[in-house]
């Protein structure tokens, strides 16, 4: 594998009801050693030996964090790639070809903030959502994940808080790792319950969730006790939110 994104053969084509899916990480390459919430992502991609790209731009393009990809993915039955921005190679053209070409496109973690604003300087936010329109499969963890709602619960600016931004492909906002670091759960729930955040999706560590066409069509979890929530205000006028714990089908070895 590459380090590297190059212009690529496989050229995006217009479907006729194409599904649009989306999928929220709680993990994955960069934090576990069993790899399974990767290999439940790639079980899910098209394709018999789908290309996946991974995009750093939230990490700054962080060489350690390419090169944990990198021994992840090239042992797997896909196509693996690296979307470099900090240090971009590709024209618009050739981007634009590139990204509508991949079947995975897979987002790390860093800071939300500085990654939509990357994105749009480069127009890869535009480009991502015709992929999304086209099937890819758009997925990512922490920021990654963030950056797909229409607001999300993050530290990019030092101490925990929302942000109102985000590309708005998956309806409400997302709380990553709201059962792990202090001060998640309550931040988040304040936030949805006071209207500053839409209602919501708290993954905690060790979860996958798949949306297809914006509403949830799985949950998984790596351990018993990681959860998907559903956060709310509570419907009563008032400013409390409430999470609803949702059942997710546990990841192993035997399928």
């Amino acid at each position: 594998m590459t380090h590297s994104a190059a212009p690529t053969s496989r050229e995006a084509l217009v479907v006729v009801a194409t599904v649009r899916r989306l999928a929220l990480l709680g993990g994955g390459f960069s934090t576990d050693e069993d790899g399974l919430l990767d290999d439940w992502l790639l079980g899910h991609a098209r394709g018999d030996r789908p290309t996946v790209c991974f995009v750093p731009t939230a990490s700054g393009d962080a060489p350690a964090y390419i090169d944990q990809f990198a021994r992840a993915f090239e042992s797997r039955d896909c196509e693996p790639s690296v979307l470099p921005l900090f240090r971009r190679e590709l024209d618009d053209k050739a981007l634009r070809t590139f990204l509508l070409g991949q079947d995975v496109v897979y987002v790390g973690g860093g800071n939300t903030v500085n990654l939509l604003a990357v994105w749009r300087a480069h127009g890869v936010d535009r480009i991502l959502r015709d992929a999304y329109d086209r099937g890819t499969l758009l997925c990512g963890i922490s920021a990654g994940a963030n950056c797909w709602a229409e607001g999300s619960h993050t530290d990019s600016f030092g101490p925990l808080t929302f942000l109102r931004d985000g590309l708005g492909l998956l309806p409400g906002s997302v709380c990553p790792h709201y059962d792990s670091e202090p001060g998640r759960r309550t931040s988040y729930r304040e936030a949805v319950g006071a209207g500053m955040l839409p209602p919501g999706w708290a993954v905690g560590d060790g979860v996958g969730a798949l949306f297809v066409e914006g509403r949830l069509e799985e949950a998984v979890s790596t351990t018993p006790q990681a959860r998907l929530y559903r956060v709310e205000a509570d419907g009563d006028g008032g400013h409390e939110a409430r999470e609803r714990a949702l059942p997710c089908r546990l990841l192993d070895r035997s399928g």
